[in-house]
């Protein structure tokens, strides 16, 4: 399923939500017809109010998949605390601290930013329960901002390279599709949230975007 929303106002629902095929996280200020709507286009139970490290930033500074959840070290404890009940939370000590700006995740695989150390991409994988592999997207080091990636299916940058996209593919075992998102954005992550049952999009994206993400996405 398909929604459309906004949160305080603005389209760019996945620069301040997460979500996985289970659940959803979003600011503490969200009222409820947002969360129902979240809720019925993701086909989940339970959507969590949180804030990281006091922001409601969430889409920008957390990556989900089935398996964990990460976030910067600089997450408090009590605002794990929150989440526990649903997903394991890790936080990884990175100087590229916006976490889910820098990692695209599904429950195959990870791609993240050039320069995670090695020891970063080790956590990764271990707190996702997938392979990791550095990479871009459309020439951008923030992959997770330029990607939109799901258990069936991806949208990315129009600017994606056929490498990239090859990449990609392998990467996640689903086929790629270069897509816009809130009238012509380019940087499709922070437009949206998805899993493998729907996606909730910003307000200000086309009919024909709308096309695009649920093709890309096989939201049929």
């Amino acid at each position: 399923m398909l929604g459309k929303g906004e949160i305080f106002g603005n389209p760019y629902l996945g620069v301040f939500c997460s979500a996985n095929e289970n659940l959803a996280v979003v600011p503490m200020t969200s009222d409820e017809a947002f969360i129902e709507s979240v809720k019925a286009a993701l086909d989940i139970e339970h959507v969590i109010k949180i804030s990281v490290d006091g922001s409601s930033t969430i889409g920008a500074l957390m990556r989900a998949n089935s398996n964990g959840a990460i976030a910067s070290e600089f997450m408090a404890e009590t605002e794990v605390k929150k989440l526990e009940d649903h997903i394991e939370v890790f936080r990884i000590p990175q100087k590229f601290n916006a976490m889910g700006n820098n990692i695209l995740a599904n429950d195959k695989g990870a791609l993240v930013h050039p320069s995670f150390s090695p020891e970063s991409i080790k956590e990764i994988s271990d707190a996702l329960g997938v392979p990791v592999e550095k990479g871009t997207v459309a020439g951008y080091k923030t992959v997770g901002s330029s990607a939109v990636v799901t258990n069936k299916g991806a949208i990315v940058h129009p600017h994606t390279s056929t490498y990239e996209m090859e990449v990609i593919e392998k990467i996640f075992g689903v086929k790629p599709q270069i897509c816009t998102a809130n009238y012509g954005t380019g940087q499709v992550g922070a437009c949206l949230i998805a899993n493998s049952k729907g996606a909730v999009v910003g307000e200000t994206t086309t009919p024909i975007e709308l096309g695009k993400i649920e093709e890309g996405l096989l939201l049929y």
